[in-house]
């Protein structure tokens, strides 16, 4: 059995119609759009992705230092944070003490 061939070599090929070349028009860009679309898609979470591995590798290498000297037997005692931000003033330290000067005013001091 001999297969024919679907067209002879003498027939024409129908130019396509309108409606025809407008549907592939329109396949075609809904195909670029969603390439495009793909692609932006990749480099966002490509940036994000970027981002955080940035702010991870800061995060570790900032660790090991307040780590450090949180563990520090020797650091000095824990300052007021108002105090280092400006907030408020910082008052002198309690020796154990009592001042003169608020003592006389009290009326309990020794004169």
């Amino acid at each position: 059995m001999a297969t024919e061939p679907l067209t002879e070599p003498n027939d024409e090929i129908e130019a396509p119609s309108a409606a025809q070349k407008r549907i592939r028009a329109e396949a075609i860009q809904r195909l670029q759009v969603g390439l495009s679309g793909l692609a932006a898609i990749l480099l966002l979470v490509s940036l994000a992705s970027i981002v955080i591995n940035r702010a991870n590798e800061t995060e570790q290498a900032a660790v090991p230092a307040t780590t450090a000297s949180a563990t520090d037997d020797t650091a000095t005692p824990n300052k007021d944070p108002l105090v280092d931000a400006g907030v408020v003033p910082q008052l002198p330290a309690d020796t154990g003490e009592p001042d003169s000067a608020a003592a006389n005013r009290s009326g309990t001091g020794t004169r």
